[in-house]
């Protein structure tokens, strides 16, 4: 009997879903047929490219009322939210809207002597290792400019969302993709590590946490195969003392505590300024005991479990190492808190940066609060950290706003917002977070390489 991989359901520790991983062989196997498919599907014209992988978007999106569900059973999500597809098909539809400039030839110059230009060439078969937090959003970042750059892919999700990988390339067969052009896998670890090991990928693209990125890094060390990874984040707010309150408040809370703090770019820690920080507190701590934690599949739920008992112990452990060394917890244990996957939603005040909860990823519904008096105190305290995602500044004064996002160590710097991803921009970040970008039209540069042409005409 082979290995299995099992979605363990958060709502009741029951298992979703179960699939066997690919042999060492039919994985090889897998890869050679996307290889063997990939130069037929770059031949194919780019506005045919773009329209098959919107069709697919689309497919995905006839799909919703079965997937909704699906990811509460998997991921805990509340039915209420209604799924990613918005996102989903933004993403994809903002790649298509630009692919044709972002893949343009760049022209250097043309005389009666020489023509010369660089093209972009895609890197031919791109493998894509999405995580389960937001598992459409996330793996379409690649999938669309991947696919219309005239890669094919190969997708391994996670396993808390194992379904996901298989309902997209249903959707994308369903509308014309080959087959062997977008293929879903079901791998272990060890075997992933080998194929990347043996160049079985052209390039590797990786969201999810330090550790699994840096075991991409070392499975593809010497072999020259590019890996992007956007891997954790300890994501800060800094509430200046213009700022709208109220929207602060609202935005910030919400980045911190949506999707129980499972976002990637989710805020984890809070810098008020001093004339704001009690008023602050008091509005951020009446929204949290406004939410109601229960089963994610009934509507009244608006924050549901953690994904997994073990993501949840973690940040119970955070919490109850910030609250030993002086932390003041300010929202009393919830009736559903199970001690499980079941987690009260935490803000914290008297933190410092000594204590985890400050420092490491917490990826989970807690957020630290913390007094500053300017400018500098906030931007040493925000740089503070092995991570770089985002920053959300909230000031009324967009110059202010840029000459502190100036002086931050991040990816991304939001001004009266937060954990959004806008696909004209680069998605991307510095320090632990990892290296690489997506969307945008950088997205795509990161997608295929350069090739120059130089061309003498006259020889005589």
């Amino acid at each position: 009997m082979g290995q299995t991989l099992k979605c363990i359901s958060p709502i009741d520790g029951s298992v979703f879903a179960e699939r066997a991983v690919l042999s060492r062989d039919e994985a090889l196997a897998t890869a050679e047929r996307a290889h063997a498919a990939q130069a037929a599907w770059a031949a194919r014209p780019l506005q045919e490219r773009i329209d098959l992988v919107m069709a697919g978007v689309a497919a995905v999106g006839e799909m919703n009322a079965e997937i909704v569900p699906e990811l509460a059973h998997m991921m805990g999500r509340p039915v209420r939210y209604g799924g990613e597809f918005g996102g989903f098909n933004e993403r994809a539809g903002h790649m298509a809207k630009i692919a044709e400039e972002s893949l343009a030839d760049i022209e250097v110059g043309e005389d009666a002597t020489f023509k010369r230009y660089i093209k972009r060439i895609p890197h031919g078969v791109v493998f894509v290792v999405a995580p389960w937090n937001y598992p459409y959003m996330t793996a379409i970042n690649t999938v669309a400019p991947a696919l219309i750059a005239g890669n094919v892919v190969i997708l391994k999700h996670a396993t808390q969302t194992l379904l996901v990988g298989e309902r997209m390339a249903q959707a994308f067969h369903s509308a014309g993709v080959p087959q062997d052009v977008f293929q879903n896998v079901f791998l272990d670890h060890g075997t992933t590590s080998e194929l990347i090991a043996e160049r079985a990928f052209n390039f590797v693209n990786f969201t999810g946490s330090v550790g699994g990125g840096q075991a991409m890094e070392r499975a593809a060390a010497g072999t020259f195969v590019g890996v992007g990874t956007e891997l954790g984040g300890k994501d800060p707010g800094y509430v200046m003392e213009d700022a709208d309150l109220d929207a602060a408040v609202d935005t910030l809370i919400d980045g911190a505590m949506f999707n129980s703090g499972q976002c990637c770019c989710g805020i984890e820690r809070i810098y008020v300024h001093e004339s704001l920080y009690d008023a602050f507190l008091e509005k951020a701590i009446a929204i949290v005991k406004g939410y109601k934690l229960g089963n994610p599949l009934e509507e009244a739920t608006t924050i549901g479990p953690m994904a997994n008992v073990r993501f949840a112990d973690e940040v119970r452990s955070q919490i109850a190492e910030a609250v030993d060394a002086g932390a003041v917890a300010h929202i009393e244990t919830m009736v559903e808190d199970d001690g499980g996957a079941y987690l009260t939603p935490q803000i914290l005040t008297n933190v410092t940066h000594e204590m985890r909860v400050m420092r490491e990823e917490s990826f989970g519904p807690v957020v630290g609060i913390m007094k500053v008096s300017s400018d500098e105190e906030a931007i040493t305290l925000m740089n503070d950290s092995d991570f770089g995602l985002t920053a959300s500044l909230w000031t009324q004064d967009v110059e202010r706003a840029q000459a502190v996002g100036d002086q931050i160590e991040t990816g991304t710097v939001f001004m009266n917002r937060a954990d959004y991803l806008d696909p004209g921009l680069c998605w991307t970040g510095c320090k632990d977070t990892g290296r690489g970008g997506g969307l945008s039209a950088i997205g795509f540069h990161n997608l295929t390489r350069p090739k120059s042409y130089h061309l003498k005409k006259v020889t005589a």
